[in-house]
C-alpha cells in the first residue's frame, strides 16, 4: 500500500530576530545576510521553552489535522540533532505528552535531511503492513548550539518544529519514490563541537549539486519528468542553493517554497514548517507532484516525490 501525509502541523517561537538586531551583537550587515541569504529574520525560543516542548506542539497539530487520536499513532519518529538531552529519546518525550501510549518510539539524527530520513522511514513501515499511522516530526532549538559571536553562522540559524502524519493512501497517491543517501567524508565540513561549525563554501558546493541530483532521481525513480512536477519544497538553507534546485527543474519561481526569509535555516523542522506555510497560502492542492528535497550534517540527504492527497 502506499504510504502518505494524512495531517500536518508545525510550531514556530514568538520570538523574532531580525537581521538589525543582530547587526547590534556581531560585524554584520541586513544587506550582507539578504544577499547572501535570503534570510531576513528567524524565530527564536525562549528558555522555557525546549525542542520537546516544540515538537509536542507541532505532533498536536499534525494529529488534529489528520483527524485521528493520540491513541492511532503506532510509531513516532523524532529527527533533531538539539535533543532536550541525550535520552531519554525526544520520541518519547513527545510520547507521554501527547498520549500516545500504544507506540514505539525512536529518533534520527541526520540534521537538516532529519525529516526526509524519518519520511521514508515512516514509509516503510507503512507500506509493509506493520503499522497504520506513523508520526514523523522535525525539531530544532538550534539557537542553544550557536556561537552568536561567529558572524559565518549566527546568521543562519532558527529554532521551529514541524510534523507529519502518515498512513495508508490511495493507488497513485502519496510517498512515489524516494533517494536517501550519505557521505561521510563530508563530516568535517559540517558538525558541532561546542557549537555548530560550518565550511561554507564547500558545503555550498555539495547541497547545490546534490540537491539537483536528488529531485532529479526521484522523478527519474517515479518515471516522472521535470514536466510532471507542480510544487517544490527545498531544505530552507539559503535562497542560492534553493534556487538552484528550482533552476535545475526548470520550474517557474512560484513553484517552488520559499520561507527561508522568516524563518531562517530550521534544520530538520524547515521542509514540514514550509509544507504548512504553503498549504495556508494555497500552493499545494489535492493530486499536486510535490518534490521534497534536504540536505543537511553527516553530510547526509533525500528526497521524495509525493503525489498530495489521500
Amino acid at each position: 500500500m502506499n504510504a502518505g501525509i494524512w495531517g500536518i502541523g508545525r510550531f514556530v517561537p514568538e520570538k523574532v530576530v531580525t537581521n538589525h538586531d543582530l547587526e547590534k551583537v556581531v560585524d554584520t550587515s541586513d544587506e550582507w545576510i539578504r544577499t547572501r541569504t535570503g534570510i531576513e529574520e528567524r524565530r527564536i525560543a525562549d528558555d522555557s521553552t525546549d525542542t520537546s516542548h516544540m515538537a509536542t506542539a507541532a505532533a498536536k497539530a499534525a494529529i488534529a489535522n489528520a483527524g485521528i487520536s493520540p491513541e492511532e499513532i503506532e510509531l513516532i519518529l523524532v529527527a533533531t540533532v538539539t535533543p532536550d538531552s541525550p535520552f531519554p529519546s525526544m520520541a518519547c518525550l513527545v510520547q507521554e505528552r501527547i498520549g500516545a501510549h500504544k507506540a514505539a518510539a525512536m529518533d534520527i539524527s541526520a540534521a537538516c535531511a532529519g525529516f526526509m530520513y524519518g519520511m521514508i522511514t515512516a514509509q516503510q513501515f507503512i507500506q509493509n503492513g506493520v503499522y497504520k499511522h506513523v508520526l514523523v516530526i522535525g525539531c530544532e532549538k538550534l539557537s542553544k548550539i550557536t556561537d552568536w559571536s561567529d558572524r559565518n553562522t549566527a546568521v543562519l540559524f532558527g529554532d521551529g518544529a514541524g510534523a507529519a502524519v502518515l498512513g495508508p493512501v490511495s493507488e497513485g497517491r502519496g510517498i512515489l519514490s524516494f533517494e536517501l543517501g550519505a557521505d561521510g567524508r563530508g563530516a568535517p565540513h559540517l558538525y558541532q563541537n561546542d557549537y555548530i561549525v560550518m565550511n561554507g563554501r564547500e558545503v555550498f558546493k555539495f547541497a547545490v549539486r546534490q540537491m539537483g541530483d536528488s529531485c532529479m532521481n526521484v522523478l527519474e525513480k517515479a518515471g516522472l519528468t521535470k514536466e510532471d512536477v507542480d510544487f517544490l519544497v527545498p531544505h530552507q538553507a539559503n535562497i542560492r542553493i534553493m534556487e538552484a534546485s528550482r533552476q535545475r527543474l526548470e520550474l517557474p519561481v512560484e513553484k517552488m517554497s520559499k520561507t527561508v526569509h522568516k524563518y531562517g535555516n530550521t534544520s530538520a523542522a524547515s521542509i514540514p514548517i514550509s509544507i504548512v506555510e504553503e498549504l495556508e497560502n494555497g500552493k499545494i492542492k489535492d493530486g499536486d507532484l510535490i518534490v521534497l528535497v534536504g540536505f543537511g550534517g553527516g553530510l547526509t540527504w533525500g528526497a521524495v516525490a509525493l503525489r498530495w492527497g489521500r
